[in-house]
């Protein structure tokens, strides 16, 4: 059985989470740089079976294109080139930071770690993937 990717995908850094081999449990994995993403996603799919990738779509509340949108369909472009085989799911990201930072407070993190952009990108990947799991058990 292969894990799912999730991908919070900014223009500057992405945070990436990942479930286990069971599908069970979403963690934070990496946060990489932009320009790095792909060539880290092509090295940990030859280490690890990867069955899926989910997405982070920013829009507005009305939903409406942000102005990361663009961005975020021009690398799922480049996903879709790089994994032919691996089906991309888009899924909602709206509020994914603030939740990110208010678990953060919760589980007791340090302002330092907070300020830690990184940080914020990895927990909110985490966010993105585990509501996307939700999601599909709700439709099983």
């Amino acid at each position: 059985m292969g894990r799912i990717v999730a991908i919070d995908y900014g223009t500057k850094r992405v945070g990436l989470a990942v479930t286990d081999p069971l599908k069970i449990i979403a963690s934070a994995l990496e946060t990489v740089h932009a320009k790095d993403v792909l060539t880290y996603l092509k090295n940990y799919c030859a280490k690890e079976a990867v069955d899926a990738f989910v997405v982070g779509m920013p829009t507005r509340l009305d939903g409406s294109d942000t102005n990361n949108t663009s961005h975020v369909k021009g690398f799922v472009g480049q996903l879709k080139k790089l994994f032919p085989e691996h089906p991309i799911h888009l899924h909602d990201e709206r509020f994914t930071s603030s939740m990110a930072l208010q678990a953060m407070i919760m589980s007791g993190s340090t302002k330092k770690d907070r300020r830690e952009k990184g940080n914020i990108d990895k927990v909110s990947a985490t966010i993105i993937l585990q509501s996307f799991m939700e999601q599909q058990a709700l439709r099983s």
